[in-house]
Order: structure tokens, then sequence, then C-alpha cells
């Protein structure tokens, strides 16, 4: 038995019923909401469902999602509702079920069986493939990091996806200013989005710059020397572009392959690559002639215990992570600001 939601059908759907496995098995957790699995009542079929607070921003991430959810390398959203849970208006995005887990878990799983620079390479054209039909509907995802490329099942026939779409946003005149909202996540956000200068949708190639970076070494090109999810430190090595191919385990990987990540981590947004470039870049275009020799990704990743570095980052989201749309602004009244009680106190006894 499972508890059923009625829904009522968003846009011109029909009414339909989602059947949710109680308790819901969490099988991840996106910038505005959980994802859950769910069952379709008639014919037992398993599909992931994200629950979402029927908010402006829900209905950005929906429309952005559904329309670049065609591509063989973007996860599917096969239908939308909306629907009062819990007495809160919420919007119930069913989408195809990611059975293979995270990019960088599957590495790790791989066990004895070695990963090589020729494998990171069709993962990366994967991943920019996804990337260049976003980018072509002036569509900048803004979040691409492992945990949001998953695999549609185990094994060698699984393909790679992009998911949630929390902090996509579109970058054409509908945004005549550019973006400005901070959003990022530690170890994969551009050096413009961490200051107050607009940028646009080449952050994301930035962030695929990190993760092809990590792909090939198992440890990111910048990193806190502290343990800290984001310091002082690794965000000056950020914005001035400071990081190295260290020996032994750049000493097999392609000059191509380093050549490339360079060109993505330029911390000039106009002279960084375009997708585009990516896609014709000798590295992706001569897949089978990269060499096959064993990388160190999965002894690094477990080295440098990659799940436990997850959790931290994850822990300091909600207070990195920066939305125009999420910030209350206290009235003076309420403010607990030492200045400001100081000039009040200062303002009483002035004549």
């Amino acid at each position: 038995m499972g508890n059923s939601f009625s829904v009522k059908p968003h846009k011109d759907k029909t009414t339909k019923k989602v059947t949710v496995v109680p308790p819901p098995k969490i099988l991840g957790v996106g910038i505005n909401g959980k994802v859950v699995e769910c069952e379709h009542r008639a014919t037992g079929e398993k599909y992931a469902l994200k629950v979402l607070r029927d908010v402006p921003k829900a209905r950005r991430e929906i429309e952005l999602h559904v329309a670049a959810s065609g591509h063989a390398h973007i996860v599917a959203v096969l239908d939308v509702y909306e629907n009062a849970y819990n007495d809160v208006q919420c919007l119930l995005v069913v989408m195809e079920k990611m059975e293979g887990g995270e990019l960088f878990a599957r590495i790790q799983e791989r066990g004895g069986t070695a990963f090589t620079e020729r494998e990171a390479a069709h993962i990366m054209r994967d991943i920019c493939g996804a990337v260049a039909h976003l980018h072509s509907m002036n569509i900048a995802h803004r979040d691409i990091k492992p945990e949001n490329l998953l695999y549609t099942e185990a094994g060698s026939r699984g393909q790679i996806k992009l998911t949630d779409f929390g902090f996509a946003k579109r970058t054409n005149e509908s945004e005549p200013q550019g973006l400005a909202t901070a959003c990022f996540t530690p170890y994969y956000c551009a050096p413009e989005v961490l200051g107050s200068e607009k940028y646009d949708k080449s952050c994301d190639l930035w962030s695929i710059g990190v993760v092809m970076y990590i792909l090939l070494c198992g440890y990111p090109p910048f990193f806190s020397a502290h343990g800290l999810p984001m310091s002082p430190g690794m965000k000056s090595r950020i914005k001035s572009g400071h990081y190295t191919f260290p020996s032994p385990e750049w000493d097999c990987v392609s000059q191509a392959a380093k050549d490339l990540i360079t060109k993505l981590l330029k911390t000039d947004p106009a002279e960084r690559y375009t997708i585009d470039q990516v896609m014709a870049h000798k590295w992706t275009q001569t897949l089978t002639r990269l060499p096959d020799t064993p990388l160190a990704t999965a002894v690094n990743l477990e080295k440098t215990e990659w799940p436990e570095m997850q959790d931290e980052m994850e822990k300091t989201l909600a207070s990195m992570r920066v939305d125009k749309e999420d910030i209350h602004i206290k009235s003076l009244a309420e403010s607990k600001n030492r200045l400001l009680e100081k000039r009040k106190a200062a303002a009483k006894v002035d004549p």
C-alpha cells in the first residue's frame, strides 16, 4: 500500500495519481527540494519525484528543466503536477529515475578496474553535449558538479545525465543585465561568481574545467588547506587562477587534456573557451587516440575521502549559496547590529 497524491493537472495535463512508497526513499536533495522515489500505480515502474514549494523560483526551475529535457544527456522530466501537500501548495515533478549513482561514486565503485583518460574524455564529451544544448537555448545551468551528474543505470551501459536546474537561468534578452546572483557550490564556482561583477553562461565552462581536472587526477585544482569548504586562501587562488598539474598524478595525462583545462580555467570570462570550442578541441575530437594508461583518479578519490568532503560542502550551502529571491531585509527596528545600536544610543543623548 502506498500513500497516493490526488493531484490537479499542471497546465493542460490530465488528472493522474502518483504513489509514493512509504517511507519515501530519498534519492537526493536538490537546491529547492527533496527528490524521493515514487511508483506508477498501474505498472509498478519506479520514478524520481521532486517535491517543490509552489513559488516563482520553483516554476522557473521546472520551466527550464522541461525545455531542456529532450536531450540525451539531461535527466528527462516526464510530468509536472500541482498539489497541496501538508496544506502547502506544491509542484510535483516526475522524472526518470537514475539508478547508476553519481559520477565520482561510480568511479570509486570500480574496485580494481582501471579508469583511463580515454574514458574520462568520453564522459566529458557527454557532459559538454548537455551544456552545449543548454547554451544553444541561452540557458546557464550555474551548478555543474559531480552530484548533479548521474548515471541511468549501473554497469557499462549506463548513460550520464545532467540534473538539478535550481540555479538555472536564461541569459538572453530576458536577463539584460546579465547574471548577478551569487549562486555557487565550493570548488566549482568561477572567479567572477565570487565577485560583485555581472557574469554570463561562461561560468558553466569554468565548472566543466574543474570537473575535468578532478576526473583526471582525483582531487580538485582549488581547495582549502584547512579542510573548510571555502577559505580566504582558496577564494584567492580561484580569483587568481592559481593551480598546478603536480607529479606523479599528471605525468601520464596528455598535453591535450592539460591544454583544454588551461583554456577552461581562464579567470577572464572573455578569454575562456566557449562550449563550442570545447566540443571542437582535439582532446574531445580524438577520443580513440587518447592514452589508455590507468589514471590515479579512483585511488585519490578514496584518499581524499570524497563523500565526507561532499557532506562538509553541503552543510555550508545554506550560507554560501545566495539568491536574491531568498534575501529577507530586516527593518531597522528588528536589527540587532551592534554599530546600529551604538548609533541609536548616541542619538538618544544628542540634544
